[in-house]
């Protein structure tokens, strides 16, 4: 059993509305919404505000996976049949994004996310680029307009990198949580002894 992976929450009192905001704006830019009174040059702002708030959400996402890995390369280093396999940080970036257990799979759903593998291949591109995340105003507007489409390269980048060993979908398992989850698991673990 790999190491849990724990996703911590950050706080953005806006990010939701401005989510929403800049998907309205997308659907009024494209036509598909009346644009009311909005020149165009509002709704790309809000477009590219909205951007830059899903970049920062999966920038934190990212390092939570990126720190899960760094555990499981220690995993893997403790244990001797294991270490022999000289598995990489590509290694479980891959069995995270592609052979993301059951169970794992089923709690994200639960939890409204549908595409999981997109959200974490990002995540991971934008860690493999940024060490803290970047003010929006060092980012190019082209950038925060299609981060997505960078992050997903920069993930491929990165797992094209070097060659590694893949790792057995049925050989490992991972529990996923909250760290609130996490937390409240810990103190009743800790009650009961």
């Amino acid at each position: 059993m790999l190491p849990p992976l724990i996703l911590h929450p950050f706080s953005d009192a806006t990010g939701p509305s401005r989510l929403v905001e800049s998907s309205r704006a997308s659907l009024m830019l494209q036509g598909l919404l009346p644009n009311g009174e909005l020149t165009t040059s509002e709704l790309e702002q809000r477009l590219l505000d909205g951007r830059y708030c899903e970049l920062r959400m999966l920038y934190y996402v990212g390092r939570d996976l990126v720190r899960w890995i760094e555990q499981c390369l220690e995993y893997a280093e403790s244990h001797p049949n294991l270490r022999t396999q000289e598995l990489k940080f590509q290694s479980f970036a891959t069995y995270l994004v592609e052979n993301t257990p059951s169970g794992v799979v089923t709690k994200l759903k639960a939890w409204g996310v549908a595409d999981y593998k997109a959200i974490f291949m990002r995540a991971l591109g934008l860690n493999c680029v940024f060490g803290e995340v970047p003010d929006r105003y060092q980012l190019s507007s082209e950038f925060v307009r299609h981060y997505y489409r960078y992050a997903d390269h920069m993930y491929f980048c990165r797992q094209q990198a070097t060659i590694f060993p893949s790792l057995d979908p049925g050989e490992f398992d991972f529990e996923l949580f909250a760290s609130g989850e996490y937390t409240r698991m810990l103190e009743k673990e800790w009650e009961t002894e």
